[in-house]
């Protein structure tokens, strides 16, 4: 279905300039011709990193609006529609209100060459500035120190999620580089709350913050370790003890640790410990090991068959995902994978090989992605088990067909483009 606001966007994206420099003089330049939205927002937490973003953000919100708490959210990329990088108040947006923020945003910047996200980020800030909020919870896009979301002077405090090699075109593969772009979110006087990174990132981190004069809180001041039913979650101001996270793979754990971290180290925003047990009971994400089973795609498997969604797209997302499927060996483990054409398949693919049965490579229809024979080659490269196919529906029907009846587990990942079309083509709409 074609929507108002995508005509206005597809106009928008061919400002892109031809070489995209990363820098903030457009973002600035456009803003103060909006009037500054970015000194109107609410309270903001910013948040940078490579993985754990998404499900970090879900925390937080689920926790704050526990909390009663009004809660304006940017992310992105979206899954099935735009609007989903927009929450105004806990919802998203409503589609005349995104259709007349970009109008505006349009007609202010004009034929100016302008990057899709500077500009999408722009409308975003002066949506959350005309609706009123509690609290910001504000994503990066990419890197960090010249990412558009890097407008806020005072954010209420700022969180770094793991940090990996991810987007090499843009920021390189030196893990040390990486980190220090995702320190530049670091700001005077705001916490600087740390996920758990590896040495040489942490110390990248560490020196960035104590260069601009941000109070850390790094992983030890805070932690979280797995119990029978749940997880305890101990820092200075004493220990929580809280049942498994909603989202899943044992990775949450840590996601949802940092979330209390970053909550507990601030002081303008009241949570208590019920608003933290209930936000980690009822955070949702969608694309993020989601269970589709009960879906169009899950009902061609046999009965007893699991179907799952994942989005990550980078060596250290393979891991998480082999981690969890590591623990699960009572029904073989097929996959379906497409990925975009600048990703590492064969890294992403590496530490999953061993739970695998077999692999089905796709090609991500639309986008610029690797052929589902080049995945497939990939996958055989890791003595893989693979073939190609056209779909992820031919895919799924191969598998059942395999099977002869056996149930088995299924998991669609490599893409967020993909994950975007399994969920629009199953009617599974992000709300």
């Amino acid at each position: 279905m074609t929507r108002p606001s995508d005509q206005v966007l597809e106009r928008l994206f061919r400002l892109h300039p031809k070489k995209i420099d990363l820098s903030l003089d457009r973002m600035t330049a456009l803003l103060d011709r909006l009037g500054n939205p970015e000194r109107r927002l609410p309270p903001v937490i910013h948040v940078a990193g490579t993985n754990g973003k998404g499900s970090t953000t879900a925390y937080l919100r689920a926790i704050l609006e526990a909390q009663g708490l009004r809660v304006h959210v940017y992310s992105s990329p979206h899954l099935v529609r735009f609007a989903e990088r927009i929450r105004l108040a806990g919802k998203i947006i409503d589609e005349d209100i995104l259709y007349r923020h970009l109008v505006e945003c349009e007609e202010i910047n004009g034929s100016t060459p302008i990057t899709y996200f500077e500009i999408t980020t722009a409308i975003a800030l002066k949506a959350f500035a005309d609706h009123p909020a509690d609290v910001l919870l504000l994503e990066v896009g990419l890197g960090g120190r010249l990412d558009a979301t890097n407008v806020i002077d005072q954010p209420l405090s700022t969180v770094i999620t793991p940090v990996s090699v991810d987007h090499e075109q843009f920021l390189g593969s030196d893990l040390a580089g990486i980190a220090r772009e995702k320190a530049g979110i670091a700001k005077t006087g705001a916490p600087l709350v740390l996920a758990r990174q590896t040495p040489v990132a942490q110390e990248a981190i560490l020196a960035c913050a104590d260069q601009v004069g941000a109070p850390t809180i790094a992983y030890g001041a805070w932690t979280v370790s797995a119990t029978d039913d749940g997880f305890l979650y101990r820092d200075d101001y004493g220990a929580l003890a809280l049942p498994l996270p909603n989202l899943k793979g044992p990775h949450q754990i840590h996601n949802a640790g940092l979330a209390i971290a970053c909550l507990r180290h601030q002081n303008r925003l009241p949570v208590s410990d019920a608003a933290i047990r209930s936000g980690v009971m009822s955070a949702r994400w969608p694309a993020r090991l989601q269970n589709i089973t009960d879906s169009a795609f899950g009902h061609l498997l046999p009965e007893g068959s699991e179907l799952w969604l994942d989005g990550g797209h980078n060596p250290a997302a393979g891991q998480i995902l082999a981690d969890h499927f590591a623990q699960q060996h009572d029904l073989p483990l097929y996959l379906i994978c497409g990925m975009m054409a600048n990703k590492d398949a064969a890294g992403f693919l590496a530490p999953l090989r061993p739970h695998v049965t077999a692999l089905y490579g796709v090609t991500v229809v639309g986008e610029d992605s690797h052929a589902a024979e080049d995945i497939t080659a990939f996958a055989q490269g890791l003595s893989l088990a693979a073939e190609p196919s056209t779909t992820p529906q031919q895919a799924l029907q191969h598998i059942a067909g395999h099977s002869k009846g056996h149930a088995v587990r299924v998991l669609i990942c490599g893409s967020l483009y993909l994950a975007g079309q399994i969920l629009d083509q199953n009617d599974l709409l992000p709300d």
